[in-house]
């Protein structure tokens, strides 16, 4: 690396937009070669690209002249990582072109919030760094993640709702799906939200929580109320 690129880099990553733009485009063809390699997987060369844009200003932000390599070879895998890490919490769902775009928007300005703020950012954060509306963001969560199935192993604990619904002794389900949607219905409008959200979309608990604007705990608290609500309901 010649002393000009890397007082480019020194620039960009104390904040120089403008040169961090245009360090960019000097690399679009690097950017563009790793981005192929993910062609064919449901999204869009452009936002592959984009996608491959944000791993580069990832890479830039990172980089320490101590690694002692080239910048290129730190910044491959971060670019890969960022279009790996979108397809990857995207999912196989197919949605419309408008949410899969406005997708792209929130995983952006997830990610620099993140970057920014160290911790996992706000919905109404979200919505301020992305123009979307809170409403909108909610949607996009929930279209987005995954519809599975209720046999599913979901979140952190590993574990179906048919499976926790049932008693472990026995060989027979103890409800058919009809009868579980059913009782569902009965619960309260928080506890049946996070299972909607837990077990339908097959979204963590901090997503969950994200979605609804409370704390991890209070979910996981929720989902156990409902699960053991359920179980009383099926047990009748």
């Amino acid at each position: 690396m010649n002393e000009t690129f890397l007082d480019e880099l020194r620039a960009a990553k104390a904040g120089d937009r403008e040169i961090a733009g245009r360090l960019v485009e000097e690399n679009a063809g690097l950017i563009w070669s790793v981005a192929r390699r993910y062609f064919g997987r449901g999204v869009e060369p452009d936002d592959l690209y984009q996608l491959g844009c944000l791993g580069f200003l990832k890479a830039i932000d990172g980089f320490d002249e101590a690694f002692g390599t080239q910048f290129s070879t730190y910044a491959v895998p971060k670019i890969s990582g960022e279009i790996r890490r979108f397809l990857r919490d995207d999912g196989s769902v197919k949605v419309s072109r408008t949410i899969k775009e406005q997708a792209l928007k929130l995983y952006s300005a997830r990610s620099t919030l993140e970057q920014r703020l160290g911790r996992d950012p706000s919905l109404s954060e979200l919505s301020l760094e992305s123009g979307l509306s809170q409403e909108d963001i909610i949607q996009i969560e929930t279209a987005t993640g995954p519809a599975e199935s209720l046999q599913r192993e979901t979140g952190e604990d590993g574990f179906s709702l048919e499976l926790v619904l049932s008693d472990p002794g026995s060989e027979e389900r103890m409800v058919e799906h009809v009868a579980l949607r059913a009782v569902i219905e009965q619960l309260p409008e928080r506890e049946r939200k996070v299972i909607a959200l837990r077990y339908f979309h097959g979204l963590t608990q901090q997503r969950c929580a994200r979605i609804l604007q409370v704390s991890q705990v209070q979910v996981s608290r929720l989902e156990r109320r409902a699960v053991d609500s359920l179980r009383r309901m099926l047990e009748q």
